[in-house]
This record gives C-alpha cells, sequence and structure tokens, in this order.
C-alpha cells in the first residue's frame, strides 16, 4: 500500500511539475520576447530620430544588430557590432517585423529568437534585428531543482502517512487475528474486542462475533446432539446386552424364543436410529441436492396413502397438477414422516391436503389428536427432542423423523412449519412449485384416479 501510495504521488507530481513547467515557460518566452522587441523599437526609434552609429546599449543577454540597405552593420550592441548581420531574412511585402527561431544565429552561440524591424530610409529600407536566447523546457535549473525537491518532500510525506495509516489500521486487524488465534473448540465463548472507531475494522469485528455465535450454536446443537444420540444408542444396547447376561446366568430357566423377540426389538430400534442418523448426516453433507425430476406431488401422497395400511382413517384432498422440483424418494420419506407423526396422535382420522398457493406447492398433514403447544412448535424439529406425550404413546420412537423431514424440505428450498389449526397438530409443507405443463386427457383421469384412491382410504 506503501509503494502504491508513492506511486500515484509520483504520478500526480510529475503531472503538476509538467503543468507547472509548461506555464512558466509560456511566462518566460513571453518575457524574454517582449524585452526583445523593446530593444529593436528602442533603436528604430533612436535611428529615427538622429543617425545611430556604433555601438547601442540593450538590457542583458539581448543583442541588436542595425543593419543599412546594402547589408552593413552600422550599429549594434559589442557581441555583434564588428561582425556579419546575425541573421539574413527580412520582413516580407508591406509587413513591418518578421521573427525566425535560429540555431545559432551568425556570429552567436546556442538558439536564438530573432526579430527583423523594417525602417523605412530615403536610399532604402534599413533592418534592425534583436535577438535572445530561447528559454529551454526546464525553463532555469533553479526551478527544476525546486519542482524536484518538492516532488520528493510531497512523495516522502505521502509515504510516511500511508504506511502510517496501513501500520494502524493493520494493529486492530492483527489484535483481531491474535484473538482469533486464542478461540477453540473448548473456549468458544470469547469474543473479539469491537474498535469504537465507526470504519471497515469494526464492521469486520462485528462480522466475525456474529460468525462465532452462529459457530457456537452449531457446537452446542452439535454437543446436544452427541449427547442426545449417545444415550438413545446406549439405551437399545444396554437392554439388550441386560437380556442376554440375565439369559447367559440361568440358561436353563430362560425363554430363549422370548429373549430372542426382545434383543431383536432392541436391535431394530438401534437400526432405526442408525438409519435416521446416518440419513441426517448424508442431509447436513449435502451430499444430494435436487435434481430437474419433475414430480407429481398430489399423485405421490394418493400412492402412498393406498400403498400403506395404517391403524388411523386418511383422508385426501388433491389439487390436480401440482408438480414440484425435486427427489421422489425423499419427498415419499418427509410424507411418510408426517403421516407416521400424525397416526402417532391422531385419535381417529388423518386429514392430507395438496394445493398450489402463490407459487407453492403445499402439503398439509392434519390430525385429529391433541396438537402442539405454540411454544413446542420449533421443539419438535429439534433432534432427539421428544414431548412427554410422544413418549408415552410411541417409547420406541427416535424423536429423528420430523428434524429429516425439515431437512428434506429445506434441500427442496421449502419450508416445513406447524400451523394454527382448529384441532390437533397441522403440519405445513411450501416447495417452490414447477411450471405448469399442458396435459392430456389420459394423465389427468390418472390422477384423478389417484386421488379417489385417497378418498376411498
Amino acid at each position: 500500500m506503501t509503494v502504491i501510495a508513492g506511486v500515484v504521488a509520483a504520478l500526480v507530481c510529475v503531472v503538476l511539475s509538467v503543468l507547472v513547467l509548461v506555464g512558466l515557460h509560456r511566462q518566460a518566452e513571453d518575457y524574454t520576447r517582449s524585452r526583445v522587441v523593446s530593444a529593436a523599437l528602442q533603436v528604430a526609434y533612436e535611428t529615427e530620430r538622429a543617425p545611430v552609429r556604433g555601438m547601442v546599449t540593450a538590457p542583458d543577454d539581448v543583442v541588436v544588430q542595425l543593419v543599412n540597405e546594402r547589408g552593413q552593420v552600422v550599429a549594434g550592441t559589442e557581441e555583434v557590432l564588428s561582425g556579419p548581420p546575425m541573421a539574413r531574412f527580412r520582413p516580407a511585402g508591406d509587413r513591418i517585423y518578421s521573427t525566425r527561431e535560429l540555431c545559432p544565429p551568425r556570429g552567436l552561440d546556442g538558439c536564438q529568437w530573432v526579430i527583423g524591424l523594417r525602417l523605412y530610409q530615403e536610399r532604402g529600407d534599413w533592418i534592425v534585428y534583436a535577438a535572445a536566447p530561447t528559454t529551454p523546457w526546464y525553463v532555469g535549473p533553479g526551478h527544476l531543482m525546486f519542482l524536484v525537491c518538492s516532488s520528493l518532500l510531497i512523495i516522502l510525506l505521502v509515504c510516511l502517512r500511508a504506511w502510517g495509516t496501513v501500520d494502524h489500521t493493520l494493529a486492530k486487524v492483527d489484535e483481531i487475528r491474535a484473538e482469533l488465534a486464542e478461540i477453540t473448540a473448548s473456549k468458544s465463548g470469547r469474543r473479539v474486542t469491537v474498535p469504537p472507531t465507526e470504519d471497515e475494522v469494526r464492521w469486520l469485528a462485528e462480522a466475525v462475533n456474529a460468525t462465532l455465535d452462529r459457530l457456537d450454536s452449531a457446537l452446542e446443537r452439535q454437543r446436544s446432539f452427541t449427547s442426545d444420540a449417545s444415550h438413545d444408542l446406549r439405551s437399545p444396547i444396554a437392554s439388550a446386552r441386560a437380556h442376554i447376561e440375565e439369559a447367559l446366568l440361568f440358561p436353563d430357566e430362560v425363554d430363549w424364543p422370548r429373549t430372542g423377540r426382545v434383543v431383536l426389538q432392541s436391535l431394530d430400534r438401534l437400526q432405526a436410529i442408525v438409519t435416521d442418523l446416518l440419513e441426517l448426516a448424508r442431509l447436513d453433507a449435502a451430499e444430494w441436492q435436487h435434481g430437474k425430476e419433475t414430480v407429481d406431488l398430489g399423485a405421490v401422497v394418493a400412492i402412498e396413502v393406498a400403498r400403506t395400511e395404517r391403524t388411523k382413517r386418511v383422508v385426501t384432498h388433491i389439487e390436480e397438477g401440482v408438480r414440484v422440483h425435486g427427489d421422489r424418494l425423499r419427498l415419499v420419506r418427509l410424507l411418510t414422516n408426517l403421516l407416521d407423526n400424525a397416526e402417532r396422535h391422531a385419535e381417529s382420522r388423518i386429514d392430507v391436503t395438496v394445493r398450489h398457493e402463490d407459487g407453492y406447492a403445499v402439503l398439509e398433514v392434519l390430525d385429529d389428536g391433541a396438537g402442539v403447544a405454540e411454544e413446542d412448535r420449533e421443539v419438535v424439529f429439534e433432534r432427539f427432542s421428544r414431548l412427554k406425550a410422544s413418549r408415552e404413546r410411541d417409547p420406541g420412537g427416535t424423536g429423528l423423523g420430523l428434524p429429516i423431514a425439515r431437512e428434506i424440505a429445506r434441500l427442496h428450498n421449502g419450508t416445513l412449519t406447524i400451523e394454527d389449526s382448529d384441532r390437533g397438530a397441522r403440519f405445513v409443507l411450501r416447495i417452490p412449485a414447477a411450471p405448469s405443463r399442458p396435459e392430456s386427457r389420459e394423465s389427468r383421469q390418472d390422477v384423478g384416479s389417484g386421488s379417489g384412491r385417497g378418498e376411498r382410504a
């Protein structure tokens, strides 16, 4: 940053110095030419008053010659008095004067700006030549030295200022880095210090603290998930182990078929937990991304309801043509989890509704049970979270069905929530609907017949 600031300052100084030199050069040229013209007019005036012979005076660095009609020098300054005419050009036509830049004029050194002024005489026109050195591009050594020194001083000050500013800014960033280095998974409650200034470093510190808050929440969920998973996995293992150990202590008095059934039940529960954990792990790792398959949500509901037998009556209300982009098997898994949950809590009936709503495909599963209290509507979607009523109705549940359903909804860019209802729990799934497409008469009849089977179920 310091080098960049120095380079920019140098470029600015160069541009400004060039502009200053151009302005000074023009002024110096104008001043030199005005002195030359004044010297020539002075000689012309004196010649008009009385004949001029010999040496004449002129300002410093200005030389003057008076040349008669025969081209002879009759008067001039000391440098050119005894020499030939310094120039050969004459004002053309009826012009009074003419100028040239000669490098060099005869009898002089270096490039000079020369003016030739015509004087009317009876025997012929005389010419007054006056010359002065041209102004160099740098005007003068003093000007150039002043500009170079000023530019170097400005560049040095800019570099020092840039270095100090960046160093001061990076010191704050370094403090944030040092504090972040001390934050670990076991000591994640710390936060970086937020500077009092309203600048980008403060916004960086606030963003870092917000990220740490989210990481803390994730770590807490991970710890809770690990603890709950360990507990739920340990329970069926401990139950199976206890029955096996008891049977081995008294092998002759044990009902081995009954013991086998008890152990098998524990293994089934263990398998269910492991299966759900693997499914959640795949969903968390985003191993699956829904493709371009178009799924008729109404047909999925109708087929699944007709395929499975349930202890409660399932009534479907299906609107035709409700389609989404997604994974059919995952959507079936979501629907199955919702129906299983509703079956555990319903008294006698489950209503399943599929419809369009503001560009979304909506799936509702409503049971006629006791419902879920408003303060528990998010709790039920936490992993291994089971309300008291759920544990009483189904002690063998894993507490992962609804979290899996919500994760599937999220991966389909949708939402799964519990909304108000007159009675029971009303789970509402919203997924962006796929663009509608024209259907043949036969396909509409197939969907209608599937809906009919759902109503009869």
